[in-house]
């Protein structure tokens, strides 16, 4: 054969494509832990999506995109009375929820949040079981939706833990398109070979870039990235299952494939295999709508707050000790330009902290940063690293988000330096985070539905057994307002 003729013999598929494919097809979630934890996840990231609502930036994103269409057995958005083809749903659903930054996280190698994900198993979810009363048959329960989120968080969250795509320059909104494709795909009765195929497209897909995430461009598309996301991963099953051929080589074909085109030429990394590890372990935003990395720097500035209120004009400099990731991301100087730009700010929500004694959404509008002192405790604040504390970031065993502060004062005296190591949304801290996390999904809901309609929510979501057993599509009517 000559040199300068490829062979045009087609491999097998890839094997991350296969083991992604048999986990969601064949793994049967029996973790008790895992579900009641998925159970929570749901209340919460609905809930955040609740809250979002408030915000006609993210509003401005949903509905149909062609104004007055209805779509017959379509998929409703909750906390509005939209009716959707499954698609735009899954953009509208994976916008509100993750408008705030304030659902769940999973930090790694890669970071993200895999509840973003809920989007797309939601959206499809709701318009088969429409689908199937319409035919005559049973609809899916939230029993499955629980099930298909283990899966999704897996297979996420598994393929973040030694794999960095944002130090490629994607985004990690990637990771959402590849387990929502899959997850999706087993959801409209695609078999292994459907889900091969499924995935490999959305690896062979054209990928988001981080660009809208650092400096000097953050923005809003940061905060509907996860919707674009959760729909292509909709599409992209919705045309496999029509038949459409896959690329079995999309990962190690030479020169095309993605490892060559997008990640440096390197293979896939994996710690362990799927089951569900990332649903057990994952981190709960409870207290903060802050990106995750700035969560105990936060926490720890609240502590401070009653400290130093009556001395600000005293302090002299700030000390900020974090991790790695954090220094990388979200450490900024200069000018914020928009909310988006604020809550990806570790100083500045640091500020707010130590001003306000907390730190809400309405902290990263404009009549609020207006505040000249925050940009002065801004200017007073020095970042490092901690190697011990980036060290325990990538510990399986412990997964801390260590950060802290000490504040010294022009009469040279200190604070003491005060450290969180663990969130409150940490599984070290389940039992203390639950109770909170709950009376955060209260207080959400309540900002979009009436009391009594809000309380049939929340009993709902609170009764286990009674809410595994309801139909997806009652339990998307009760959330049409």
């Amino acid at each position: 054969m000559s040199a300068n003729v490829e062979s045009n013999v087609r491999q097998e598929p890839d094997k991350v494509l296969v083991d992604i494919a048999k986990y969601v097809a064949d793994y049967v979630v029996s973790s008790d832990e895992a579900m009641e934890t998925a159970r929570y996840c749901l209340m919460d990231t609905l809930g955040c999506g609740f809250l979002a609502m408030r915000y006609p930036e993210c509003t401005k994103h949903l509905g149909p995109i062609v104004p007055g269409t209805t779509v017959p057995f379509g998929s409703r958005v909750p906390g509005t009375q939209f009716e959707l083809d499954p698609i735009k749903a899954a953009f509208d659903i994976g916008c509100m929820v993750r408008w705030l930054d304030f659902n769940d996280t999973w930090l790694a190698a890669e970071w993200g949040h895999p509840s973003d994900n809920l989007g797309a198993i939601l959206s499809v979810a709701d318009f088969l079981s429409r689908q199937a009363i319409a035919e005559g048959y049973s609809p899916m329960t939230m029993k499955d939706v629980l099930e298909a989120m283990v899966k999704a968080h897996e297979v996420q969250g598994v393929l973040a833990l030694e794999n960095s795509f944002n130090r490629v320059g994607l985004d990690h909104v990637i990771l959402v398109k590849i387990a929502s494709t899959a997850v999706v795909t087993h959801m409209l009765g695609g078999e292994k070979e459907d889900i091969i195929d499924a995935v490999s497209q959305a690896f062979v897909d054209g990928q988001a870039l981080r660009t809208y995430r650092h400096s000097p461009n953050t923005g809003s598309r940061k905060s509907w990235a996860a919707g674009d996301a959760t729909s292509r991963a909709v599409r992209l099953a919705m045309i496999t299952m029509t038949g459409e051929m896959g690329y079995p080589g999309a990962l190690t074909a030479k020169g095309w494939g993605f490892y060559d085109v997008s990640f440096g030429g390197n293979a896939f990394q994996f710690q362990r295999d799927y089951g569900s590890y990332v649903m057990e372990n994952i981190l709960f935003k409870i207290s903060y709508p802050a990106e995750f990395h700035a969560q105990t720097a936060v926490e720890a500035a609240i502590q401070l707050h009653d400290q130093i209120k009556s001395r600000l004009d005293n302090i002299e400099k700030i000390e900020l000790t974090t991790h790695e990731s954090a220094i990388r991301i979200i450490s900024k100087e200069g000018p914020l330009h928009n909310p988006a730009d604020r809550d990806h700010c570790l100083q500045y929500m640091v500020a707010c902290g130590l001003l306000f004694g907390d730190l809400v959404a309405d902290y990263y509008e404009d009549d609020v940063a207006n505040d000249e002192r925050i940009d002065a405790l801004r200017d007073k604040m020095t970042v490092e690293e901690d190697e011990h504390y980036s060290k325990d970031y990538h510990d399986p065993e412990k997964r801390s988000i260590a950060n802290a502060i000490q504040i010294f004062f022009k009469d040279g005296s200190s604070t003491d330096k005060v450290e969180v190591e663990y969130p409150l949304g940490h599984r070290f801290r389940r039992d203390e985070g639950i109770p909170v996390l709950v009376d955060k999904f209260k207080k959400n809901v309540y900002t979009r539905f009436p009391k009594r309609h809000g309380q049939e929510i929340i009993d709902l979501c609170l009764d286990e057994e009674a809410f595994l057993e309801t139909p997806v599509n009652e339990f998307m009517n009760l959330l049409v307002i």
